[in-house]
């Protein structure tokens, strides 16, 4: 987790380069909960917030937080 900021956004290319999946399978996750749903910056600008990055790849590490 050493390329995520403590705190900041982050926009979908640099989420995909840490959560190695396609855009669509992504935006499907987005869209069923599995994944944060994201903050519109503005009209065309979308990003995640690094700590919901941050504590999704916590709970798909360890997968007892499913539970």
């Amino acid at each position: 987790m050493h390329d995520i900021p403590e705190t900041g956004f982050l926009r979908l290319s640099q989420v995909l380069s840490i959560i190695p999946l396609g855009k669509t399978c992504w935006w499907e996750g987005v869209k069923s909960g599995r994944f944060p749903k994201p903050v519109k910056l503005s009209p065309r600008c979308t990003a995640w917030r690094a700590e919901d990055i941050r504590e999704l790849i916590r709970t798909l590490a360890d997968p007892a937080l499913h539970n």
